[in-house]
């Protein structure tokens, strides 16, 4: 393996009544910065660049350059490829591409997301909802794509505000073939765990902002016990509130049905804690808050294993939160069901004792 030469940098340090001279080591220093533009950083992904360049000036030059990043984004996310993306995130502020990429790769962070009374929050009179979002979404099988949509949608309808948020990528008789082999009846398709991955940016093409709504890799998957449909879910889970779940279905296809799986479903959906799916209007509020907030430095927890195990993670305490407060309201339901059935016995012996004193 080449190693690559390094520089030995003399310093002088006073301390007190001697003077010290420590040499540091700086990896690359000797290397041309062609050679290092051309051989090594192409090679290296997102997080890796990102870190290579905070360790100089000069490799933080190197590093910024729009074409690597470009082509980070189009080799993680397919789907950025398209021509109208591709303008798109070249005018991102603050680098473009590499905007780009660290608002998709990184989890948002927001601590609440619901109001006290359980209700989305407000925007002021001054913010302005998204009148158009694009999503731009790829799926992956061991590490190959399989599937990728640029798909826009518009926000400003009555009907998209006040209907349940639904995005459907595919349309009632289209399906999309996989190399999925199809699992048996003694299958429990853990491997789809690890070998089906989903990405879901969502793009505001007017603030120039992005967010990434999928857990990368599975929270649950499950196959339908009659009709052997398999449903792979992907979630982002926000404040432990509310969660954004990508749904997947996947069917046997063709006539009589094919030995390989077809993605024939792929929807997004935004849910909150309760369990009621959130309107058009009120997505669009949180979507907002989203795409403005801060992200989480994944890079320095694993990279992508970071990031799936931080949607893993949230997702399991999403769903013991919402067992809680089910359990909750079943104790509160019965404190009242006590109540009702002590008031209506009260009232039936006064009833009876009523009864009984006027027949005297």
């Amino acid at each position: 393996m080449f190693s690559p030469p390094s520089a030995t940098i003399s310093a002088s340090i006073n301390t007190g009544s001697t003077t010290e001279t420590i040499n540091t080591t700086s990896p690359y220093s000797l290397l041309p910065a062609d050679i290092i533009q051309a051989h090594i950083l192409p090679i290296l992904d997102g997080c890796t660049l990102a870190s290579m360049g905070c360790v100089t000036p000069e490799l933080r030059s190197l590093s910024s350059d729009e074409k690597l990043w470009s082509d980070i984004c189009h080799s993680t996310w397919p789907s950025t490829t398209t021509p109208h993306l591709r303008h798109l995130i070249s005018s991102f502020p603050g680098g473009g591409p590499r905007s780009f990429f660290s608002l998709s790769f990184q989890f948002p962070l927001f601590p609440s997301i619901l109001s006290s009374n359980r209700h989305p929050p407000s925007l002021s009179p001054s913010c302005l909802l998204p009148e158009q979002l694009i999503s731009a979404v790829d799926i992956f099988y061991r590490g190959k794509c399989i599937f990728s949509k640029v798909q826009e949608t518009e926000t400003v309808t009555g009907w998209f505000r006040c209907s349940p948020l639904r995005v459907d990528l595919l349309g009632p008789k289209e399906s999309v073939p996989t190399p999925i082999r199809r699992p048996s009846h003694d299958d429990t398709c853990r491997d789809l765990y690890a070998d089906l991955e989903l990405s879901w940016i969502v793009i505001d093409p007017t603030a120039q902002r992005a967010v990434n709504l999928s857990s990368f890799r599975p929270v649950s998957v499950e196959r339908h016990w009659l009709s052997g449909e398999l449903h792979v879910k992907y979630a982002a889970v926000m404040g432990g509130e509310v969660m954004c779940s990508v749904e997947v279905t996947c069917v046997g296809g063709g006539p009589g049905g094919s030995l390989v799986l077809h993605v024939r479903e792929a929807c997004l959906k935004m849910e909150e804690i309760s369990g009621g799916h959130l309107n058009g209007k009120d997505s669009l509020v949180i979507l907002q808050r989203l795409l403005e907030g801060k992200r989480g430095n994944l890079c320095g927890k694993g990279g992508m294993k970071g990031r799936v195990e931080e949607g893993r993670r949230r997702y399991l305490e999403y769903l013991e939160r919402k067992k809680e407060r089910k359990e909750k309201m079943l104790r509160r339901e019965g404190k009242l069901d006590d109540m009702c059935v002590g008031i209506g016995v009260l009232l039936i012996i006064g009833l009876i004792y009523v009864i009984c004193f006027c027949s005297r």
